[in-house]
């Protein structure tokens, strides 16, 4: 027996030499102060997004948790009900995480840019909408609730795919929900506030009946946007409503984009499209730089789209109106960068859960529409596809990088952590 302890205590010891711990300071940055009482979580990004060590933010905001493996990891903090994540560091390095206040309402959110790109394909137009969402909240506070963000799409739209993405973090399949009358939704998802000159995107992919080859759009915008932009192929017919003041910008020969300024609630949107195209992708995956034959948005029967590798899109050269600046300039790298590919290998590695794991975090809902993500059966399936999606994310933040849209601070900083990342899964590919 004496033996027996002996071995036993050797072991024990050794585990936990081996044993590493995430620790770091969760700060309410609408207060200045350390957030006090709010639960932290290590996420198991392997064993889909199982819970596997949970701590209490102490009277300084410091948590501590033991890594029980070498898997990558995630730390999640909710405060007031919302929660952030961090990339688990490695070597010691503090996992510190800010947080905001929660309310349902926020004084300084507002629509940067609603856009939407359409396309035809066997009587059915294929709409990619992107939203745009500024949070400039003094003192920030993130706006959350059952009904953070809501949306109006036509009334004949079904949707096949939904997503969202916060300031920092990558993008990930949501929940969208009926809120009123036919078309009305709206994403239970927090709009944290900006971090420098990033916001919180939404994204949807719908399909609309287009037998007749006509079609007439009324969008509706539930809060004040600065842009609303219209991206098509070159085969189809653009032609604004009336009361509407659309512009082309029509620097890339490819596809046409039609920008009007300052849409919001009460104003008249409306426009027409007609005839038949696909937005081309003959130069998908292109490296940075070059010309773009179009931009991405191809549907894959994930529900999410395909977009095109980040820099080889139309954005990259979307001219300036006389007069005014790029109305898109800002967000181009978002409209053709690789997020919709994100959102359909993303979610389905992060957010899966695995039959049979023991504590593992359900599923989110998703809407009747979407449809299912493919099942990982092997953990090489699930580094493999996890490898894919971390290559995606250091190549659109080099992307960022190049373009000037990313501090040099925010870019060491992400890309340590996704490097991080990265190495712990090509161990196990």
């Amino acid at each position: 027996m004496i033996l027996r302890f002996f071995a036993l205590s050797i072991f024990s010891i050794g585990t936990l030499a081996n044993a590493a711990t995430v620790s770091g300071t969760v700060t309410d940055k609408t207060t200045g102060k350390p957030a006090v009482g709010d639960i932290v979580v290590l996420v198991d990004v392997q064993a889909g997004m199982g819970e596997v060590a949970h701590a209490v933010t102490d009277a300084n905001g410091h948590y501590s948790l033991k890594e029980p493996g070498n898997s990558p990891y995630l730390v999640r903090v909710t405060h007031q009900g919302a929660g952030y994540f961090v990339a688990a560091p490695q070597g010691g390095a503090p996992a510190d995480i800010p947080v905001y206040d929660v309310a349902a309402k926020v004084q300084g959110v507002s629509i940067e840019a609603d856009v939407l790109e359409v396309e035809s394909d066997n009587g059915q137009l294929k709409v990619t909408e992107r939203y745009f969402v500024h949070n400039n909240s003094a003192p920030p506070v993130t706006q959350w609730s059952a009904h953070s963000f809501a949306v109006v799409l036509p009334a004949d739209a079904v949707v096949n795919g939904v997503g969202a993405q916060r300031p920092t973090g990558l993008p990930t399949s949501v929940k969208l929900d009926p809120d009123g009358p036919k078309g009305h939704f709206s994403f239970n998802f927090p709009i944290q506030p900006d971090e420098g000159e990033k916001e919180t995107l939404f994204q949807l992919s719908y399909d609309i009946p287009y037998t007749s080859g006509k079609y007439t759009f009324k969008p509706e915008l539930l809060m004040p946007a600065d842009n609303l932009a219209v991206i098509l192929p070159k085969g189809m017919t653009f032609a604004a409503g009336a009361g509407t003041n659309f512009k082309s910008v029509p620097e890339d020969p490819s596809v046409q984009t039609f920008v009007t300024k300052n849409p919001g609630p009460g104003k008249p949107i409306g426009f027409t499209i007609s005839g038949n195209g696909s937005i081309p992708r003959e130069q998908q995956g292109a490296a940075p730089g070059q010309q773009p034959a179009g931009m991405g948005g191809q549907d894959t029967g994930s529900g999410t789209s395909d977009t095109a590798t980040p820099g080889t899109q139309p954005g990259g050269g979307i001219g300036t109106p006389i007069g005014t600046p790029d109305p898109l300039s800002k967000y181009k790298w978002w409209i053709m960068g690789g997020l919709a590919l994100l959102l359909a290998a993303g979610a389905a590695f992060l957010l899966r859960k695995p039959a049979g794991v023991p504590g593992a975090a359900p599923a989110p809902s998703f809407d009747a529409g979407a449809a299912p993500f493919p099942a990982f059966n092997s953990p090489a399936a699930k580094n493999t596809a996890l490898l894919n999606v971390l290559k995606e994310e250091l190549f659109s933040l080099e992307s960022e990088k190049i373009s000037g849209a990313i501090t040099p601070e925010d870019y060491a900083s992400v890309k340590a952590a996704l490097e991080t990342v990265l190495k712990r899964a090509l161990k196990r590919i």
